[in-house]
């Protein structure tokens, strides 16, 4: 029997992704949890394991191809017509040319799944049908004006078919730079020119920073901080048996100084929430680490960073690190985030204005450290000096918290022995 295996829902509602390449051909013969395939998602690059044993009948999806969840990927011959899917969190379904499965978890598990049926989605109607008029509120007109969308191109998904802010980003996010709103063919390279689709990561974190920088208020503030004693802590702590097996980077006591002056600013720390009109305050710390990768910016999470001791998260960063480059950060740990780190520095750069992660209410900007003139005790001297930047959501922070935190942060990057007073 051929059966279908299908791309499953890799992490958290992703819709699609690009095939990046296969590991077989017709022909092969695969083994149940066999690597088959890597695919590159919003978030991350996965790796997908068969859910068959078989003989592969036929590649179903070109790499390069960016595909949709449940379009089908591969033709698997299992040569048995009674067999059901042997792999965990498979779910079959009768399809054109065969079962078509959906992989939806890893390992061997005996119990039978069934799909719910789905509930019915209500007809949008076309733009043509609402009239000559866009459906849509003034301020989402406006919204609409300054990124250059035309709304008569853009299909609501509020009641009646009603344009909303979210409509009006995502087809912002929709649309390469210089292009007009709308379907708009892609225009031909010209000379000194290369274009690239836009897909994957970058698609992703395009989407999410315009959704951020025009949904929360960011009010930026920045502290220039002698890290002088940090320095000196950081060379004296190299040295013990404990941590000589470790990276230990200024970012570690960053991180740490954060998590330590949460305590005092709770507020930093929480989230807006359109849907209920609240504020949620986090009793966790899952920290966001925003990371450069070749595929484009991620943002994975060390979890519970509040209860990570210093060495244990020096350990977490440099493995987060690792495999955010290689691409092997599971979409899941991508979530979830409660506040974010950036570390701007180790590009040379002093300071800067990040941009919150959607969902989040503060975000901290590292910049390099460099010996300057400093005065201490009335004399010039030189110091290891770093600028610090935070942005914030001034609908749950104000000024004072903000200041008090930043203030916080660099207290105890200046004098880490604060940190046995909080």
């Amino acid at each position: 029997m051929t059966r279908i295996f299908a791309l499953p829902d890799v992490g958290e509602g992703l819709t699609e992704a690009e095939i990046l390449r296969w590991h077989v051909a017709p022909g092969d013969t695969v083994t149940l949890n066999q690597i088959i395939v890597e695919i590159e998602t919003a978030k991350a690059a996965v790796e997908l394991p068969s859910p068959f044993e078989g003989v592969v009948s036929e590649l179903l999806a070109e790499p390069g191809a960016t595909v949709a969840v449940g379009s089908p990927l591969i033709a698997i011959d299992t040569g048995d017509a009674d067999l059901e899917p042997a792999a965990a969190g498979v779910i079959g379904e009768e399809g054109p040319g065969g079962r078509i499965t959906t992989l939806v978890g890893y390992g061997p598990r005996t119990a039978t799944m069934t799909r719910r049926p789905r509930k019915p989605t209500p007809a949008v109607p076309a733009a043509e049908d609402r009239g000559s008029v866009p459906l849509a509120k003034p301020p989402v007109r406006k919204l609409a004006k300054e990124l250059g969308i035309d709304l008569s191109t853009v299909l609501g998904s509020g009641t009646g078919g009603v344009i909303t802010r979210e409509d009006v980003r995502h087809a912002a996010a929709a649309v390469p730079a210089g292009n007009g709103a709308g379907s708009v063919a892609p225009a031909a390279p010209e000379a000194g020119q290369r274009r690239e689709p836009v897909r994957g990561v970058r698609k992703a974190t395009a989407a999410a920073v315009v959704s951020s920088a025009f949904t929360a208020p960011h009010v930026t503030m920045f502290l220039t901080a002698d890290v002088t004693p940090m320095m000196q802590l950081r060379s004296r702590l190299a040295k013990r048996p404990e941590f000589r097996d470790v990276k230990l980077t200024p970012l570690t006591f960053a991180a740490r100084a954060l998590c330590l002056a949460v305590r005092r600013t709770p507020e930093v720390n929480a989230s807006w929430d359109d849907t209920t009109g609240e504020i949620v305050y986090f009793d966790y710390v899952h920290l966001g680490i925003a990371a450069a990768t070749p595929r484009g910016l991620v943002v994975p999470k060390i979890r519970n960073a509040e209860q990570v001791p210093l060495r244990e998260l020096a350990v977490a960063l440099e493995e987060l690190a690792a495999a955010a480059r290689d691409g092997r950060t599971a979409p899941g740990d991508m979530l979830g985030g409660t506040i974010t780190i950036t570390n701007i520095g180790v590009f040379g750069i002093d300071t800067g204005t990040p941009i919150l992660n959607p969902g989040e209410s503060a975000i901290l900007a590292l910049g390099a450290i460099r010996e300057r003139p400093w005065v201490v005790d009335g004399a010039v001297v030189p110091r290891q000096v770093c600028q610090l930047a935070l942005s914030v959501d001034h609908r749950v922070v104000d000024g004072q918290q903000g200041s008090r935190f930043l203030t916080d942060i660099g207290a105890l990057l200046s004098d880490p022995a604060l940190a046995l007073t909080f």
